[in-house]
């Protein structure tokens, strides 16, 4: 059973520090700063590819200290995403997360992490989560593909009428979402019957 909870988190409202700028470090920087552009980032590690700085120098509001991860690294951060191979290390941040009751992710050791990084589907607004918890990325993946594909590219476009669907509305709460309710149902049928016609 996933008992996993889904949350949405606004990385440019709190501080993460990724540990590690290799291939797989450069695989969550991207997805953190695909799905947060103005994410703020303190990234440690002591040494990095060629792909992880030129990332960088596309995005210099990442702050990026290159050296052994240290223990005062984790005063003020609010979320640690770790991305080495180094499982001395990745025990060490372990504990230190605890004492501090930091949020912590460590890459493909599902036992140390209190959250996974899931695949996302996004057309415009709209935004999906996907989860296998933890048991096989690949599948999220091929997930996120398939889905991406079937979901109709005007669903934005719906979601900004809904916006002003529901900023105009008058009357009490239940009566406001029956109207909505009434509202989606059309609007997704329409939608995704007219990408089946297209298709």
């Amino acid at each position: 059973m996933n008992e996993l909870f889904p949350v949405y988190v606004k990385l440019d409202q709190i501080q993460t520090l990724l540990v590690g700028a290799g291939a797989v470090g450069l695989e969550k920087l991207e997805a953190m700063i695909r799905n947060s552009p103005h994410a703020k980032i303190k990234v440690v590690s002591e040494s990095s590819i060629p792909a992880f700085d030129n990332f960088l120098k596309q995005h210099p509001h990442i702050e990026f200290i290159k050296r052994a991860f240290d223990s005062k690294d984790i005063n003020g951060i609010d979320l640690i995403i770790v991305a080495s191979n180094n499982n001395v290390l990745n025990q060490q941040i372990r504990r230190l997360a605890n004492e501090q009751h930091i949020l912590l992710n460590i890459a493909d050791t599902p036992a140390l992490c209190d959250f996974y990084l899931g695949s996302v589907v996004q057309k415009g607004n709209l935004k999906i989560g996907i989860s296998t918890n933890g048991k096989s990325p690949t599948m999220a993946k091929r997930l996120k593909e398939i889905l991406h594909d079937a979901l109709p590219e005007e669903l934005d476009e719906t979601l900004e009428l809904m916006q002003q669907l529901r900023n105009s509305l008058k009357g009490g709460f239940q009566q406001k979402i029956k109207v909505l309710n009434e509202h989606t149902k059309e609007l997704l049928s329409h939608s995704i019957y007219d990408s089946d016609s297209a298709n």
